[in-house]
């Protein structure tokens, strides 16, 4: 049992059990998920939009942090499984009124939950809620972490890894460089994660030094603060905002001041590949980290981003649903 909770993300046989993190993940369930999501792209183009793999489960979307494009496309991958899905108005709920998320959580497992998608601004709680499961033998219910505080973002980090082996191939040939915010965000710990799990030489990390995380050279990442030198010959550029919400103090002197630093202008991304591609999960602040003429140019792939990340949530959902407790 004391296995279980090294990595609560996978059962005694090595399956995946919960998706809590990319962080200790083999690289084998990385290309599974990402193998079984290529087979969902082609369903969004069918007459019949719908696959019945999860028909009769029931998936619980718990938001407890605002989201655009996370929360729609985990309903729309629920549903062309196939399954019954609940979102919960969390500010209606009695969490608003004191319930604790352990006691909230229960209470849905008693409603017959067969999974949670849970975002939450305290890192570690989608953490806590798997093993509050796996502690009261309700291992066959399923936790899905939709973003954790600073923590983790893995349904974004796959569906990012997705996107950049669609255009390239292969990854153990490629420059990716990521830009910005990186200290608050947790696309990019996840992102990192999954690069170096998937092979990529180089990973690098570019923004002012107040938003550069310690530890970033421990994990294999070269750090610049020099956007131009960062951006030099790189095949995949992600660019990401900045988190003002997260931020405690003066980080940062203006958005304008910011964007002559660290904005992804048209110049700027001369310096990269010919062929190089820019992503961003979103939301999009124009005219801060990115040039609108570079966000809609014929580079940029953040629109096909979105189109994929319902592929890959229907292949972790559908995997989490397959496997055995």
């Amino acid at each position: 049992m004391s296995k279980i909770f090294l990595n609560p993300q996978l059962n005694k046989n090595g399956e995946l059990q919960h998706l809590l993190s990319i962080e200790g993940l083999p690289k084998s369930i990385l290309n599974h998920i990402l193998d079984t999501a290529s087979s969902f792209v082609s369903i969004s183009d069918r007459e019949v939009k719908k696959v019945p793999l999860m028909r009769g489960k029931s998936v619980f979307n718990l938001f407890f942090e605002n989201s655009t494009r996370t929360r729609t496309t985990f309903e729309i991958a629920a549903k062309r499984l196939s399954a019954d899905v609940i979102n919960l108005n969390i500010q209606a709920s009695s969490a608003s009124k004191g319930e604790s998320l352990l006691d909230t959580i229960d209470n849905l497992s008693a409603m017959h939950a067969d999974m949670f998608v849970v975002r939450h601004s305290q890192s570690g709680a989608p953490y806590l809620i798997a093993k509050h499961l796996i502690e009261t033998n309700q291992s066959h219910v399923h936790v899905v972490n939709a973003g954790d505080g600073r923590h983790a973002h893995p349904t974004q980090g796959l569906l990012d890894m997705y996107t950049i082996r669609h255009y390239k191939q292969d990854f153990t040939n490629l420059r990716v460089a990521i830009v910005g915010d990186i200290l608050h965000s947790r696309v990019a710990r996840s992102d990192i994660h999954a690069l170096t799990t998937l092979g990529v030489p180089e990973v690098r990390a570019i923004g002012p030094h107040t938003l550069l995380p310690g530890g970033l050279e421990q994990m294999g990442v070269r750090t610049f603060t020099n956007m131009d030198e960062g951006l030099k010959d790189v095949d995949v550029i992600i660019m990401l905002r900045l988190q003002n919400e997260r931020m405690s103090g003066a980080l940062l002197p203006s958005a304008q001041e910011y964007f002559k630093s660290y904005g992804l202008t048209p110049e700027r991304l001369a310096l990269a590949k010919p062929d190089a591609i820019v992503m961003h999960p979103g939301p999009m602040n124009r005219g801060v980290e990115i040039d609108s003429a570079v966000a809609d140019g014929s580079q940029a792939v953040i629109l096909p981003q979105v189109t994929f990340g319902i592929a890959v949530r229907m292949a972790v959902m559908s995997i989490l649903a397959g496997g055995r407790a």
